[in-house]
């Protein structure tokens, strides 16, 4: 090897650790302003405890509006503004109710009765008046249903599937698990079910129903759906595998006409390439029984700790970078659609957009979703990471509210994604509360967003 080669590729090294050292120096500022002088902890009691759940379209979710938009402002946003978007209006409509009739027992023989803790599932029809009584049909899997189709017509149809708890990855389990809240009901209407039980999405020990979106197959009757908490979900199974039991059951859910909505966004202009996007953002919607502090309102307040940071640190963007707060994730997708779809139709030119909607819980690491080149790209910048708690970066995609940028666009899309072990305690449930959410856990998972969209921004994909 040559002398002058032998020099090229020692300034090479040394300009690499030059970079790196540059690079760290600057994560290391940004993590010291968000761990000793973050507002994320505050925003968020602000959110839950002032506003609370904000299911699409209901008083609560305008009220967050108006919230995003005043603090995405005093946070030193340059411009901020509504990005309008219609969205569904699904609401409970009252108290979901089910009482199970088990027996007999007593003097009389006349059944014993049982109240069980359910929650509709989101977009489910009401059971109407009077209520739905019927006897219970209780099925593993939809492969169960199958072989028990012919005795499931005026049944309540019982799915009882359990999330997987091999998988080390609570994601798995729910992915998984998910596919008897979301086609469940159909599946069962199919063959003459009255109505569907769903045993929670949750491996948690309390007995809080969660409730999440369904699916209705258009082409089948629309029956109505609870999810079930988990120990009243094995107090069922235990008596239906001694006798018969019937369910009374209540709910109240039914559709509003669709309505107006926004996405509520802020954005820092960039100093090199201001017709160039990068996006982080959560989602702003949640759903009705608890605060929705880890789904999403953790997302959120990251993401707007990232923009105070960087305004407090006077960074100076080389890109456009956008804070989006989503609207109608949770049953509908209408904001991050139409954030896509108004992006492809302005011609703008994306090239990163990164989402947190995993919980405010101790970092691990990052899913991305572009390019091989990209891939390992991002990979390389692990090292800069890992002293606030990311060891890893999967090949895999972004966030539900970035991923129509990637589908519509081909821009490269990342979520953050911490510890999972707890996430589904609190997914969709009544315990999903501003007391569940670490201030620590919070402020770390905001310095690791905030590294990420700063090296995207430097160095690009």
């Amino acid at each position: 090897m040559g002398k002058l080669t032998l020099n090229f590729l020692a300034f090479f090294v040394c300009s690499y650790c030059f970079a790196q050292n540059d690079d760290s120096m600057m994560i290391r500022h940004v993590a010291d302003e968000i761990l000793l002088h973050s507002k994320a902890y505050d925003n968020l009691h602000d959110l839950t405890k002032n506003i609370g759940g904000r299911l699409t379209a209901s008083p609560g979710f305008y009220k967050a509006e108006q919230w995003g938009l005043k603090t995405l402002q005093q946070s030193g946003a340059d411009k901020v503004w509504l990005q309008e978007c219609m969205v569904p209006h699904w609401v409970r409509g009252g108290k979901d109710e089910a009482v199970a009739g088990f027996g007999p027992g007593g003097k009389n023989g006349k059944q014993r009765a049982k109240v069980l803790d359910v929650l509709a599932l989101g977009n489910s029809i009401g059971t109407g008046f009077p209520a739905i009584r019927a006897n219970v049909t209780e099925v593993k899997s939809f492969e169960d249903l199958e072989k028990k189709r012919d005795s499931v017509k005026g049944k309540i149809v019982f799915y009882n599937y359990k999330f997987n708890p091999t998988f080390i990855g609570t994601f798995q389990a729910y992915g998984d698990a998910v596919q008897y809240r979301g086609s469940g009901p159909s599946q069962a209407a199919k063959y003459g079910a009255l109505a569907v039980i769903v045993r929670s999405m949750t491996e948690s020990t309390d007995n809080n129903p969660h409730t999440g979106a369904l699916r209705y197959d258009t082409t089948l009757p629309k029956i109505p759906a609870v999810a079930i908490g988990l120990k009243d979900a094995d107090w069922l199974d235990s008596v239906l595998q001694k006798s018969k039991a019937s369910i009374l059951l209540q709910t109240n859910g039914h559709f509003l006409p669709d309505t107006i909505g926004h996405n509520v966004i802020g954005e820092l202009t960039g100093s090199e390439f201001p017709d160039q996007y990068i996006t982080v953002g959560g989602h702003l919607d949640s759903w009705d029984p608890g605060e929705g502090a880890h789904d999403d309102g953790a997302g959120v307040v990251q993401t707007i700790e990232i923009l105070r940071a960087f305004k407090s640190l006077g960074y100076k963007p080389k890109h456009t970078i956008r804070f989006v707060l989503f609207a109608n994730e949770e049953n509908g997708l209408r904001g991050g659609t139409k954030y896509a779809e108004e992006a492809k139709s302005k011609n703008e030119m994306h090239i990163f957009a990164l989402e947190s909607d995993g919980g405010g819980f101790t970092p691990r690491a990052f899913s991305f979703g572009g390019t091989p080149d990209q891939f390992k790209k991002v990979q390389s910048w692990i090292p800069l990471l890992y002293p606030y708690g990311v060891y890893q970066i999967t090949n895999g995609g972004g966030g539900a509210d970035v991923s129509p940028l990637n589908g519509n666009m081909k821009v490269a899309v990342a979520e953050f994604a911490p510890d999972s072990q707890r996430y589904f305690d609190y997914h969709h449930a009544r315990s999903d509360v501003f007391e569940n959410v670490n201030k620590r856990e919070l402020e770390l998972g905001a310095v690791n967003m905030a590294a990420f969209i700063y090296l995207v921004d430097k160095y690009g994909l």
